[in-house]
């Protein structure tokens, strides 16, 4: 399993965008307000996994990945990894549906109340998902495996 490409998830955005566009051009009248505290959940899920990614980088940085008290198991690593791909395609999946969301609203703004109601909810929901795409992408990158140390020409470790 290799690293998530970031040109992989910037097609994701952009296709969700297009795709989330043309749905809120023909549902956004039977939707519910959208009030700041809609997309701080995923705030709330990418300060976690940043939280994580930091613990994860200690303890790799100290060399205390193993089994035994103190240390942090390779399976749970593994897991955090599968966890930062996942969170890292809905981040970007939910970017795109708000910037769809913003696209529609921004323009409206000025023509219909409730477009410029639904604005600033809709920006820190968009806000809120490019947090958590990064946040992914940085657990991610925190649970690489440490370089080699260099072996010295007498074949010991330095």
């Amino acid at each position: 399993m290799g690293p998530t490409r970031k040109r992989d998830l910037t097609a994701a955005t952009v296709v969700a965008t297009i795709i989330g566009y043309v749905l809120v051009l023909g549902l956004y009248r039977w939707f519910p307000p959208i009030t700041i505290v809609t997309g701080l959940s995923l705030l709330l899920f990418g300060a976690a996994e940043a939280g994580w990614a930091f613990y994860i980088r200690s303890k790799v940085n100290d060399g205390k990945i193993g089994s035994g008290p103190g240390r942090l198991h390779p399976l749970a690593v593994a897991r955090s990894v599968t966890i930062a791909k996942a969170s890292a395609w809905v981040g970007a999946l939910a970017l795109g549906w708000w910037l769809a969301v913003l696209a529609y609203l921004l323009p409206r703004r000025d023509v219909m109340r409730v477009a410029g109601e639904d604005t600033a909810g809709a920006v820190v929901a968009a806000i809120s998902a490019l947090a958590l795409a990064i946040a992914a992408l940085w657990l991610q990158h925190c649970c690489k495996s440490p370089p080699d140390a260099p072996e010295d020409p007498d074949g010991v470790p330095e």
